[in-house]
C-alpha cells in the first residue's frame, strides 16, 4: 500500500482512516477539503493541480471526493482502495455528530471556514448528503472498482471490521485484508 484511496459516504470515517494509515505506514496525508475549499468556502484554482502533485508521487494517502473536477485521476494513481462501506444509521449517527460540534465550537476548518447550524439546510451539507447520495455512492464506488481492476481493494462494511482491518496494518507479516 503506496497510493492509498480512501472511498466512503460523508461520515463514513474517511479522514480518520487516512490520519492513521499516514501514522501507522509513513503515507503523506492530503486532505482533499483543505486543497479544494479557500475562503468563503469558495474552490481554490489550484485545487486540481495540486492534487495533480501530489498524486504523481510514489506514495501517499487521501480521500475519495470531488470526482466532479478530478475525475478518475485518483482512482487510476491509487493501487489500494479503502472503502469504508458502512451502514446509514453509522454514518448519519457520525455526521450529525461531527456537524454540531463543528457548529458548537466554531472551530476553523479550512481557510477560515467555519461551520454553523444555518448551513444545515443546504443541499451539499454533509448531513444532507449523507443521507441522500448513500445508496448512490455505493454504486458509484462499485463502477469506479470495476473500471479500475489494478487495484487492490479493501471493502470494510462496519466500524468494527475497520478498526479490526486498521490493528493488522503495518504489522509484521500482516497481509492488510479484512
Amino acid at each position: 500500500m503506496n497510493r492509498v484511496l480512501i472511498a466512503g459516504i460523508s461520515g463514513a470515517g474517511k479522514t480518520t482512516m487516512a490520519r492513521a494509515l499516514e501514522r501507522r505506514l509513513g503515507l503523506p496525508r492530503h486532505e482533499l477539503d483543505a486543497l479544494h475549499h479557500g475562503p468563503g468556502w469558495t474552490k481554490r484554482p489550484e485545487f486540481e493541480s495540486d492534487v495533480d502533485g501530489f498524486s504523481s508521487a510514489p506514495r501517499w494517502v487521501t480521500e475519495d471526493q470531488y470526482h466532479s473536477f478530478l475525475d478518475d485521476l485518483l482512482w487510476e494513481r491509487a493501487d489500494t482502495v479503502v472503502w469504508l462501506d458502512l451502514p446509514r444509521r453509522t454514518v448519519m449517527h457520525r455526521v450529525v455528530r461531527r456537524s454540531l460540534a463543528h457548529a458548537v465550537s466554531r472551530k476553523e476548518l479550512w481557510n477560515g471556514n467555519r461551520e454553523s447550524v444555518r448551513d444545515w439546510v443546504d443541499p451539499g451539507h454533509p448531513i444532507r448528503w449523507a443521507w441522500s447520495q448513500h445508496e448512490r455512492k455505493r454504486t458509484t464506488t462499485l463502477e469506479l472498482i470495476g473500471r479500475h481492476p489494478h487495484l487492490t481493494v479493501v471493502r470494510l462494511r462496519t466500524a468494527g471490521q475497520a478498526r479490526r482491518w486498521l490493528a493488522t496494518v503495518g504489522a509484521p507479516g500482516a497481509a492488510g485484508r479484512p
